[in-house]
């Protein structure tokens, strides 16, 4: 290997590295996904390896029915989002949400959970 593509190689190394910790992810939810719970949570939670701005967070039923979540973050960068949702019925959910990191990527994801009784 010539030395212009061994630096070429260490380039591209040290870009992909980079970028793939630049940006943050989600580590965890809570209700987790998958989730069947015995009573409806109290909140919907989620937590980021970075902080992020939580630029949208949408509760939504089996039949499409959007249910509201109070959420006291001031769509602040957090690493830890929580937001208060009100009693649920039985059935089954879906919390979407989107974001921005620190660095401006953009982030979505979804996760769901099913309240038995």
């Amino acid at each position: 290997m010539n030395r212009k593509m061994i630096w070429v190689a260490l380039f591209t190394l040290a870009l992909g590295i980079g970028q793939a910790a630049a940006h943050s992810k989600k580590e965890m939810t809570q209700p987790l996904n998958g989730a069947v719970l015995e009573a409806s949570p109290e909140t919907i939670a989620m937590t980021f390896d970075m902080p992020l701005r939580v630029t949208l967070i949408m509760l939504t039923d089996q039949d499409n029915v959007t249910h509201e979540v109070i959420r006291t973050d001031n769509m602040q960068p957090i690493s830890e989002f929580s937001a208060a949702v009100p009693k649920l019925p039985a059935g089954h959910y879906s919390v979407a949400w989107r974001g921005l990191a620190d660095d401006g990527h953009p982030m979505q994801g979804a996760f769901s959970f099913e309240v038995s009784e």
